[in-house]
Parts: structure tokens; sequence; C-alpha cells
């Protein structure tokens, strides 16, 4: 696979929130974005707070934009405080450094987007993502395992 399709992200969403039903999660959003950044797909479960669009794509838009997990922003956020201040300011405040914004890798490695969830913890939100990718028979990339 080289690209994202809508198709696929479409899947994604749905297993995700397959998954949280599965484990009683708190209602999800889901958004899918492309290895560009660019929002793909966005679903927000019924009972969903006001602002999970936001932070779902700004998990998955931080991950894409430095190449990483948002675990391991999240890290960062925590030993580097000033870094992720930076970068939400470059970045129009668009990184939200929390675990859930997890890479979707191609079999050979390569970046094919990202997926990010809101809703419930963050680990879990994190665990709801792999669940979808790996579904998918793509590779995750949460930066570190939960």
């Amino acid at each position: 696979m080289s690209a994202l399709t809508l198709k696929v992200a479409v899947n994604l969403a749905s297993q995700a929130i397959a998954a949280g039903r599965t484990i009683s999660a708190a209602p999800l959003t889901i958004a899918v974005l492309d290895s560009g950044g660019h929002l793909i797909t966005l679903q927000r479960e019924d009972g969903a707070s006001l602002l999970r669009p936001q932070i779902a794509i700004g998990k998955a838009w931080g991950a894409i934009a430095l190449g990483k997990g948002s675990r391991l922003l999240a890290l960062d956020a925590q030993q580097r405080p000033a870094f992720i201040a930076a970068l939400n300011s470059l970045g129009q405040g668009s990184v939200v450094p929390a675990p859930g914004g997890v890479l979707i890798r191609d079999q050979d490695g390569k970046v094919l987007g990202a997926i990010g969830i809101s809703g419930d913890t963050s680990d879990i939100d994190e665990q709801c993502a792999i669940s979808a990718i790996e579904g998918q028979g793509l590779l995750a990339d949460a930066g570190v395992s939960a």
C-alpha cells in the first residue's frame, strides 16, 4: 500500500470504535490523517464531548509532524516543556502531546498517516488506535508501548 485511502481510513475509524465498545470505553472520537497531515476521516461517537475532534486531530497531527507517536511527545512535554511550547507556537497550537496519536506504517515501515483518538484515558485511546491499525494488517507505531 503506497497511500492511505478513504476506504482504509474509514475502516480504521470503524475498527477503533469497535475496539472501544469491546472494552466499554467512553465515547471516542477518531481522526485519520494522511502522511501530509491532512484529515481523511473523522468519526465522533454519540456522547463524545465538545473538544474531542480537535484533540484527536492534534494527537495525530503531532505524530505526523514529528514522525513519532504522541506517547513520545508526552514524554517530550514533561522533559522539554519549552520545546513543546515552541512546537505549538509553530504549529498554531495543533500538537496535543498525549498518548493516542499513533503512526500508521506499511509493512516496509513507510509512514502512511496517523490515527488520533480522544475520549477515554490516553492509554485506552492509544490501545484502540493500535488495535484498529493492526486489524488492517498495518504496523502501529505509538513510539513506546503502553
